[in-house]
């Protein structure tokens, strides 16, 4: 198989307004002076509603403005919207007034023009905020659009982690994701589940994915589930149960099919465990 790296595209001059406009917003998150409600609303109208962010108040209130913009202009800004999560009995509001500005605008970002498919302002972009929404944050955190969360400040990411397009990371019971781990497009990652018989009895757990995990496309982890170092969810598998190292697992509910060939060498015992045949069975096919 060939190793395909990323190509390195050129500079684009336009990108200096780019680097210009994250700098300005890095420096406002990162002044306590600065009200996040405030940041994110005046951010998005100059991205959505130029002609209007300059007199955002008098705009909202203006009655010659049509209701359909004058209620758009209000959602703006993060005090006047209410996202899922503030629902749930176990949200704690102080930390997540905190986040919600932050969330808002990763959100809407998402959702302009400017936002789309713009892979290297919106990765920056994302970058910027993380360290200010998530618990933890390690380098070279890379995530493209349309992923959400639940809470946001119940994640732990680690260093060179990549999040694909359309996923969920369900950080209601709290999410660890170690080094190097990768979570591909459509993805579903939770830390809560619902009694099958009443679904207002919710349980929360913790849900692991180790270092060098890889969550394939449409995969899902559920709740509590601990997908060990270096372990792979295939495409459209459900994990229901602890992943283990090194192991390739598949299906509803996903199963161990494989042992990756990079896998160390057993300890212990000559006799060959199940992990060890596995490994000699891939290796004479």
């Amino acid at each position: 198989m060939p190793f395909l790296p990323l190509r390195q595209l050129a500079h684009q001059p336009e990108s200096t307004i780019a680097d210009a406009w994250l700098e300005q917003l890095g420096a406002q998150l990162a002044d306590p002076s600065f009200n996040r409600n405030d940041v994110c609303r005046q951010t998005l109208a100059e991205i959505c509603y130029p002609e209007y962010a300059a007199n955002w108040e008098t705009a909202v209130a203006d009655p010659k403005v049509p209701l359909g913009t004058r209620l758009a202009l209000s959602r703006l800004d993060p005090r006047n919207i209410t996202l899922e999560p503030e629902y749930y009995a176990e949200c704690e509001d102080e930390k997540f007034q905190r986040v919600k500005p932050l969330l808002w605008l990763w959100y809407s970002f998402d959702r302009t023009p400017l936002g789309g498919q713009l892979v290297d302002v919106g990765v920056r972009l994302r970058r910027l905020l993380a360290p200010h929404i998530f618990r933890r944050v390690g380098e070279n955190f890379k995530c493209f659009q349309h992923t959400e969360f639940s809470f946001g400040y119940n994640l732990e990411v680690g260093d060179n982690v990549v999040v694909h397009r359309h996923v969920l990371l369900d950080d209601r019971g709290g999410i660890t994701l170690g080094n190097n781990v990768s979570i591909s497009d459509y993805a579903n990652v939770y830390s809560h589940t619902h009694d099958i018989v009443d679904s207002r009895d919710v349980t929360n757990a913790r849900t692991i994915l180790g270092d060098g995990v890889r969550i394939t496309y449409h995969a899902t982890v559920l709740a509590g589930v601990h997908v060990h170092e270096q372990g792979m969810v295939g495409a459209m598998a459900v994990a229901t149960k602890d992943v283990r190292p090194y192991h390739v697992y598949v299906g509803i509910p996903a199963k161990s099919v494989r042992v990756k060939p990079n896998a160390p060498a057993p300890t212990g015992p000559t006799v060959l465990g199940s992990a060890s045949r596995q490994r000699e069975n891939d290796r004479s096919r």
